[in-house]
């Protein structure tokens, strides 16, 4: 099953059922979005109201999460191309909500930042509240995946001898997600289809075989002091192939467009813009 979240023609923004090339209405959206969770999957699989093409609807992130964790550094190829060692523990940082954006939506550029680069990623959405979860319960927090961008301003990032991560991926329109999310069932995660283009041009194709903590591992990790809650959302870091680390390096501009595909999501699409 895929589920998104949408504004109707009227502007109410929905929760929908993807069949085929429509989008069924599921009902109203709450605050968090479409939650990943038992009640929100069988609304979604009973989703009964109007059909929808594409082109009547707008595609929003399908969740408004209460965290954004995000990991550095969690491919081998990616370590590899930067010339960092394999660390001996997941790399965490944070994106705001706010950068939140959906399929379709632009990537806005601010003026100060002069090396705007991509980083297509599997999400992993939580379904229920976890903490401290063991490794063999780890997978049962997982509500569904989606294909999310860490759209990174490297100026910023890299400004400081502190690095400015935070800042430097959480500006305005920095968090692409979407199209949907997409329940795990029967997909393997430790074998996930990973690949971003710009502008048709390929620059990242990965699998998730790739990852040095899987998402078991950085599940453990990460709710080991801290409350995973439905509808969070992690980042689970981006293959080699990032702009920066190209000779020379590709950076967005203005008219690109950027493509993340995830094996069992689809494709998430967002044209580039510059700050006027």
């Amino acid at each position: 099953m895929k589920a998104v979240r949408f504004e109707d023609p009227s502007g109410a923004v929905r929760i929908g059922a993807v069949e085929g090339d429509e989008v069924v209405d599921a009902g109203p959206a709450g605050a968090l979005g479409f939650v990943p969770d038992a009640e929100g999957w069988a609304a979604v699989a009973a989703a009964s109201g109007p059909r929808y093409r594409r082109d009547q609807i707008r595609m929003r992130h399908p969740v408004v999460p209460e965290k954004i964790l995000a990991i550095g550094i969690n491919y081998r190829s990616h370590a590899e191309e930067t010339g960092v060692k394999i660390p001996s523990v997941p790399v965490v940082f944070a994106k705001w909500s706010s950068a939140l954006i959906g399929d379709g939506e632009p990537i806005v550029i601010p003026r100060e930042e002069t090396r705007p680069d991509f980083e297509g990623e599997l999400a992993i959405v939580i379904g229920r509240t976890t903490y401290r979860a063991t490794p063999e319960e780890a997978l049962d927090a997982v509500g569904g995946i989606s294909a999310f961008n860490d759209v990174s301003g490297r100026r910023a990032q890299l400004e400081t001898p502190l690095r400015q991560y935070t800042l430097g991926k959480s500006f305005d329109t920095f968090a692409p997600m979407g199209p949907c999310i997409a329940s795990v069932d029967g997909v393997d995660l430790s074998d996930v289809d990973v690949r971003t283009t710009v502008s048709g041009e390929v620059m990242q194709d990965a699998s998730t075989s790739d990852l040095i903590f899987s998402v078991r591992d950085l599940i453990v990790y990460l709710s080991a002091g801290v409350t995973l809650r439905p509808g969070d959302v992690i980042a689970t870091g981006t293959p080699g192939g990032v702009g920066l680390s190209r000779t020379p390096p590709r950076y967005l501009g203005e008219g690109d467009v950027v493509e993340v595909h995830i094996g069992g999501v689809g494709t998430l699409t967002n044209p580039v813009t510059l700050e006027r």
